[in-house]
């Protein structure tokens, strides 16, 4: 997929379905070297000894899904357990990425304004384009990025979308995420595309929606090659 849409690194996050058993991840990670990256899910009891192997297989971030706990209290997060992942991972450079529902949670600007760690949000928010840019919790997403507490991943736009392919009322979403924070933006295929109940996206028109939500060429490298290389510690220079 990769070498058919022209893209030479790549960063795989664990799956929610293997839960914090990362093998398949990490084999993966090894075997393609410097070109991958990796976001792993971390046990509680994770030891540094763990956690170390883990970065030296190129993983580089926890993940944190919040989406599909089951009986978790809409709006509500586990801010102790969080903080206390958050100082495990940091002496790695690490940061924390979030699957979420921004929308749920109005106070995300309070709740990580300063979080020991910078957090990551996939899926632009991963918040139905219905609710609209003036959404309190997107503001406070804009206002984390502008002030360079967080990242975004332009990610999965099918998934908040209410209409087809080119996801038009995506567009405003995604040049609002980039124009609060330039430097703060990543692309992402969400590869292979799981557990999504429309369509089955072709990965080429989503590298091709690009052209619709950067500006200029310079943007464009700014968000395939220079972000990525700061968030994942890429080796610079590559494409």
């Amino acid at each position: 997929m990769l070498a058919k849409v022209g893209i030479e690194r790549a960063v795989l996050v664990q799956p929610s379905v293997y839960g914090t058993d990362n093998t398949v991840m990490i084999r993966a990670l090894k075997a393609a070297g410097e070109r991958f990256r990796g976001v792993a899910v971390i046990a509680d009891d994770a030891t540094e000894t763990e956690l170390a192997s883990l970065h030296r297989a190129g993983v580089r971030g926890a993940r944190v899904n919040v989406v599909d706990v089951k009986d978790r209290k809409k709006g509500t997060l586990p801010m102790v357990e969080l903080e206390r992942l958050a100082l495990k991972i940091k002496p790695l450079g690490w940061h924390l990425e979030f699957l979420m529902h921004v929308d749920e949670f109005p106070d995300l600007y309070r709740m990580f304004g300063g979080f020991p760690v910078d957090t990551v949000y996939g899926h632009l928010g991963y918040m139905k384009t219905a609710e609209g840019l003036d959404a309190a919790g997107f503001q406070a997403l804009l206002r984390l990025l502008s002030e360079g507490r967080a990242w975004v991943k332009l990610t999965g736009p099918y998934r908040i979308s209410s209409q087809p392919l080119p996801y038009p009322d995506t567009n405003v979403f995604a040049r609002a995420l980039i124009e609060a924070a330039p430097k703060r933006v990543v692309w992402g295929s969400d590869w292979p595309h799981v557990r999504i109940a429309s369509a089955m996206p072709n990965d080429a028109a989503l590298v091709d929606l690009l052209s619709a939500w950067m500006p200029s060429a310079d943007a464009l490298a700014q968000l395939m090659v220079k972000n990525p290389e700061v968030l994942y510690g890429f080796a610079t220079g590559a494409t």
